[in-house]
C-alpha cells in the first residue's frame, strides 16, 4: 500500500455531485451522517470543493447539462480520486435509460469505482459500499 492510499483510509473528503436527482438518495446520505448511523466514524467527511475531495459521489441521472459539469468536477478534483454512483439511476438510470434527455449513464462520464444500488439506497447499503471502497483503498 503507496503512501497516498494510506492517508486517504483515515481521513476521505466526499464531495456530492447531484446529477438531477430526485433527492431520496441525497435525504438517505444525509440520514447515513447522523449520530444513528454515524458514517463519520469511518472517516468520511463532506467538503465544499471539488478540489478537496478524494471522493465524488454522484447521485441522480446525467442529463446534457449535468454531463459535462460532472466532467469538469472529476477533472478538478484531486488525484487519486474516486467515484461512487449512488442508487438506481446513477448506477443504471433506471427509467431513464430511454429518455431524450439523458445521453449517457456516469459511467460513460466518468469512471466509477464502486456502485452503491437502490431507490434509494438504505444507511446500512451506504455504510456497507464505504466499508468496501476503504478495503479497496487498503488494497484488500
Amino acid at each position: 500500500m503507496n503512501l497516498t492510499s494510506k492517508a486517504l483510509t483515515k481521513s476521505i473528503g466526499v464531495f456530492h455531485a447531484a446529477c438531477s436527482p430526485c433527492n431520496n438518495c441525497d435525504i438517505e446520505i444525509l440520514d447515513a451522517l447522523t449520530p444513528k448511523h454515524d458514517l463519520e466514524r469511518f472517516g468520511i467527511t463532506l467538503v465544499g470543493s471539488a478540489r478537496h475531495a478524494d471522493v465524488l459521489l454522484v447521485t441522480g441521472v446525467p442529463n446534457y447539462k449535468t454531463a459535462e459539469r460532472l466532467k469538469k468536477l472529476y477533472l478538478q478534483t484531486a488525484k487519486p480520486c474516486l467515484v461512487v454512483a449512488v442508487g438506481g439511476c446513477a448506477c443504471g438510470r433506471i427509467m431513464f435509460r430511454d429518455s431524450y434527455n439523458s445521453p449517457c449513464a456516469v459511467d460513460e462520464i466518468v469512471p466509477v469505482d464502486l456502485y452503491i444500488p437502490g431507490c434509494p439506497p438504505k444507511p446500512e447499503a451506504l455504510i456497507a459500499g464505504v466499508v468496501k471502497l476503504l478495503a479497496k483503498l487498503r488494497g484488500k
